[in-house]
């Protein structure tokens, strides 16, 4: 498979990756947009979903032969995935590197019904005084079917009796549960039992059900149902509040005496999480928390709890638990597509990387803003919702600051606020934008004369901040005449070392002085140079014997004395 050159990232509901990307490495431009797609349940992996490149408008001819798909990875079962959320979605977001683009995919995976209805238990058994009068309501509890929508449970229906209807209800989280209504007066004396059959049914194609038997069970006189101070109770809990905090307290009263108005409570029908994290009294109905919990795992709990008196007689209350929100997550700090290294001369605006950030928290525990703690040529901008992006906001010069070393701290607005960090390096790429610089503005160099030809003279040096190519020296004489003969006819160079070599032998008598100019250029594209004048002496040595220029010696005559200087030698 090819190295992917997008990223994905599958946002909530699922728990666990179960698509991936078959991605191109070269898409010059693309056109942000949303795409949707249907996947049918059981799937079999490695099928096909749908073609990216194709349903983005991409440019084919820039991608890879593996153009740009999403396949199944795994066989898919939205019941374990998405539970009981009506449309089972995957989310994905791709992120373009060149240039930098985000595309929203979404997944719908179309449930089959594969699922039948299910109760509990088979067999359950009703007590019901004779005293009830018609009306009277039973609650016979629900059956549960993992599928959803419309192959989900939809219906109840009871077997025929002159005795019972059935009416089915809808609690507040959408559940169906059946009640079973007393239609005519129960007379124990003729029949004591009742044998029922209540089965669900889902709205599949063919349809299918489940049964539960009941048995109905005819006692006497106990004629009132325990009464719920409230049909619904509403509390609010912070999240993180400690295990063994009390909620809140239901009270039911039954009219009865003795056993028949002792009443016991109970969870019924309740979801696991319910179970997990709260515990019920059953004597004096107080709530309380079994563990602590979390708003970012629930944010709510809706649960029923049932009041049964001792003939047997039932009430339902539904408890409604709002969870507070607590600042009590950091942001989290993700870099995509960090642009390393970056050209010194990148302009000012430039996006070097993505930055997404991330709070678990709610409200204004969750809206996170981002900056950067150091003074540099930098900025951080908002781009979207949780998106930020890393801009260049000055000049850039490679020569003092070689590497960037950034934190970006995000901070949530929360009191007290949470913030994280993250540390990045930034390293610049050298441009040949230095020229080399000799270490004095000019030089002067001394050669005695009668000096042997290729005797080294002088040496000068350039230095050349930039790196490698750009920074390496090569060094020349400029060309010019003296004494009408080309300069490269009395001094050469060393390009590598910026040596100077006589190329003669001088005599101070005709040559005593003369300049060149030496030029230093760096390798880099283009190359820039600059240049130095270096003046060069002649030292006389003592080569001459002195010369009598008086009296000539054609001069005829007789000799004579005068007095002469110490410095003159005498001759005869």
């Amino acid at each position: 498979m090819m190295e992917a050159k997008y990223k994905t990232r599958i946002q909530k509901p699922n728990l666990r990756q179960v698509f991936f990307l078959l991605l191109c490495s070269l898409i010059s431009w693309v056109v942000s947009e949303q795409v949707e797609y249907s996947l049918p349940e059981e799937t079999e992996k490695y099928s096909f979903v749908g073609n990216l490149a194709k349903d983005l408008g991409l440019d084919v001819d820039l991608l890879s032969k593996h153009k740009l798909a999403i396949s199944s990875e795994k066989q898919i079962d939205p019941e374990k995935i998405c539970g009981k959320l009506p449309t089972c979605i995957f989310k994905l977001e791709v992120v373009a590197h060149n240039p930098l683009n985000i595309f929203h995919i979404k997944v719908f995976i179309l449930d089959i019904n594969d699922n039948a209805p299910q109760f509990k238990e088979k067999d359950i058994k009703l007590e019901v005084s004779e005293s009830h009068l018609p009306g009277a309501r039973f609650a016979l509890g629900n059956a549960e079917d993992k599928d959803i929508g419309i192959n989900a449970l939809q219906d109840y229906h009871l077997s025929s009796t002159p005795y019972f209807k059935l009416e089915v209800q809808e609690s507040k989280d959408g559940r169906k549960y059946a009640e079973l209504i007393l239609q005519k007066p129960l007379d124990r004396e003729k029949e004591h039992t009742h044998h029922l059959i209540l089965t669900a049914s889902d709205g599949g194609r063919p349809v299918k059900t489940g049964t539960l038997n009941i048995e109905v069970n005819v006692i006497d006189i106990n004629d009132n149902p325990p009464v719920f101070s409230q049909a619904t109770y509403k509390t609010s809990l912070k999240e993180n509040t400690p295990r063994g905090t009390s909620v809140l307290q239901v009270k039911a009263s039954d009219s009865d005496e003795g056993s028949n108005a002792e009443i016991s409570y109970i969870f019924w029908e309740n979801p696991e999480n319910v179970n997990q994290n709260f515990i019920l009294d059953p004597i004096d109905g107080t709530l309380s928390l079994k563990e602590s919990i979390d708003f970012e795992d629930r944010g709510s709990y809706m649960m029923i709890i049932r009041a049964s008196d001792g003939g047997g007689l039932v009430a339902d209350c539904s408890v409604e638990t709002e969870v507070l929100d607590e600042n009590d997550n950091a942001p989290e700090v993700i870099i995509t597509s960090l642009s390393s290294p970056i050209l010194e001369d990148i302009l000012p605006g430039a996006v070097i990387a993505l930055i997404k950030v991330n709070d678990r928290d709610s409200g204004l525990n969750g809206k996170v803003t981002c900056y950067l703690r150091e003074t540099v040529p930098f900025q951080v901008v908002s781009s979207s919702d949780n998106y930020f992006k890393l801009l260049i906001d000055g000049p850039l010069d490679r020569e003092k600051t070689p590497v960037y070393n950034l934190t970006i701290t995000a901070t949530d607005q929360g009191i007290p606020p949470h913030s994280t960090d993250k540390a990045i390096s930034v390293p610049i790429s050298d441009i040949n934008d230095n020229p080399p610089a000799f270490e004095k503005p000019s030089y002067v160099a001394y050669v005695p004369e009668n000096n042997p030809s290729g005797m080294s003279i002088f040496q000068v040096k350039a230095f050349d901040p930039d790196l490698d190519r750009n920074a390496q020296i090569t060094y020349s004489i400029l060309n010019s005449n003296v004494k009408d003969l080309p300069l490269s006819s009395y001094v050469s160079i060393n390009s590598e070392t910026g040596t100077l070599y006589a190329q003669r032998s001088f005599d101070y008598e005709q040559l005593r002085d003369f300049q060149l100019q030496v030029q230093a250029q760096d390798e880099g594209s283009p190359s820039l140079n600059s240049s130095v004048t270096v003046k060069v002496h002649v030292l006389d040595q003592n080569d001459n014997t002195p010369q009598i220029l008086y009296p000539s010696q054609t001069t005829q005559g007789s000799s004579f004395f005068e007095m002469v200087p110490r410095s003159v030698c005498w001759c005869l």
